[in-house]
């Protein structure tokens, strides 16, 4: 009894082969078949870059705002104090700070002054952002205590005022320099308030890897922001870090956090004050997807292209094959390893490209700015001052199964009608 062969043997691979390697005089198409090959791996590599990119852009901006921001503030409603004005400063704030650090998941709860004032030296201005917080507090907020870059130091930063490095520009300022900082809510006096100046050493600058940060934040000791701002005994807020930033806004977590903080006490996560920016971030992440998928499947159809004319200029070999007994799952098989070859290289080729510029990205960034001649990257208008880029599992296999499912699919009709043609048709005018 005669043996049938296994599915994609031997004899298909090297069938399939000796089509794909053919030369143009033998009636090959290899110059389709590096088409292809070259716009599968365009491809790949762009959807791959675009993800990397993409996931990097996230990462970086969820980390600086994670890493220089409160995860919650707590802060009160309004209520009208002895003067008869709206009032909304917090007195206890250091009993609601030690029960906000009670309360599981937790890693620190520091009381805020905030203002916004005007920063003066010498002949340049700026509209800043002061936070008057302790030096102990200061030291655990990771990317102003651990920043991208410093200058002076940290541990003075009871002796004067700690400045973003985008401020420090601003004023031309550098460790040691006085700064006065101008409030136009000061001192009371009989004919009113009067703006309040006063003079303080720069003692510490910082980059928080956030433009929108380092060019208007300004940190002061907390005891004299008191004093500067007239909050003597109250607190403006206070200001929560989390273990595990991504639960804020289980029900558990902030219904812990509204009862250490009072019947009084409202919250503000970082999802509500960046939530519709990441939102955004993640339509665009969405569309552009769809967008390099359409660019995928583009680049597969060239395999269609190169298959049909495959077919057609094999029609007597295939003709030849199917008199000597190959049958039509064999035919197909020959020609689904042809145009799946292509793919799967062009894949690979793609993913090492895509990859190589996800880890190379700073240096290949560097030699495009020189070439353009610098001023590619705006940090006011991007934000961050460099682009990232991450390379995640997810992201690199999502962009494979792409890429090999489009190209075994669209590989399939060709493959069918080279299988389907009738040897007697195939052979008549040979």
């Amino acid at each position: 009894m005669q043996r049938t062969p296994p599915p994609f043997a031997r004899f298909e691979w090297m069938i399939a082969w000796r089509y794909l390697r053919a030369r143009r005089a033998e009636g090959g198409v290899s110059v389709m078949t590096w088409i292809s090959l070259i716009g599968i791996t365009l491809a790949v590599f762009a959807l791959i870059a675009t993800l990397a990119v993409r996931s990097g852009f996230r990462a970086e901006f969820v980390d600086t705002i994670l890493g220089a921001n409160a995860h919650v503030t707590v802060y009160q409603t309004s209520e009208i104090n002895a003067a008869g004005q709206l009032d909304r400063t917090i007195t206890d704030y250091d009993a609601m700070a030690e029960r906000l650090a009670a309360v599981p998941g937790v890693t620190r709860a520091a009381p805020l002054i905030k203002g916004q004032i005007m920063a003066n030296a010498r002949d340049r201005n700026a509209g800043i952002e002061v936070f008057g917080i302790t030096l102990e507090n200061l030291r655990s907020i990771p990317r102003i205590a651990d920043p991208e870059a410093a200058l002076g130091e940290i541990d003075r930063f009871n002796d004067g005022i700690a400045i973003g490095s985008g401020v420090a520009r601003e004023l031309g300022v550098g460790p040691g320099d006085q700064v006065k900082l101008i409030s136009p809510n000061g001192v009371k006096t009989a004919f009113g308030v009067s703006p309040r100046i006063k003079a303080y050493e720069v003692v510490y600058i910082f980059s928080a890897g956030r433009y929108d940060i380092d060019r208007v934040r300004v940190y002061m000791p907390f005891d004299e922001a008191q004093l500067y701002f007239n909050r003597e005994g109250s607190a403006d807020e206070i200001e929560v870090m989390l273990t595990s930033p991504e639960t804020v806004e289980d029900a558990s977590v902030t219904a812990a956090l509204m009862q250490a903080g009072g019947d009084r006490s409202l919250l503000w996560t970082w999802k509500d004050a960046s939530g519709g920016f990441l939102r955004a971030l993640e339509i665009e992440d969405n569309v552009m997807f769809i967008i390099l998928s359409i660019l995928v499947l583009i680049a597969a159809m060239n395999i269609v292209s190169g298959l049909i004319m495959l077919v057609k200029n094999k029609g007597r070999d295939i003709g030849i094959l199917r008199t000597m007994g190959l049958s039509e799952g064999a035919v197909l098989r020959v020609f689904f390893i042809c145009g799946a070859s292509t793919g799967m290289i062009g894949t690979l080729a793609g993913v090492a490209l895509g990859c190589l510029f996800a880890i190379y990205i700073d240096p290949i960034f560097s030699l495009v700015n020189y070439i353009s001649g610098g001023g590619v990257w705006d940090p006011s208008v991007r934000g961050i001052y460099y682009l990232p880029a991450k390379l995640e599992l997810g992201d690199v296999m999502s962009a494979v199964l792409l890429s090999l499912g489009l190209s075994f699919v669209v590989t399939i009709f060709p493959a069918r009608r080279a299988a389907r043609m009738n040897p007697v048709e195939a052979l008549r005018y040979e």
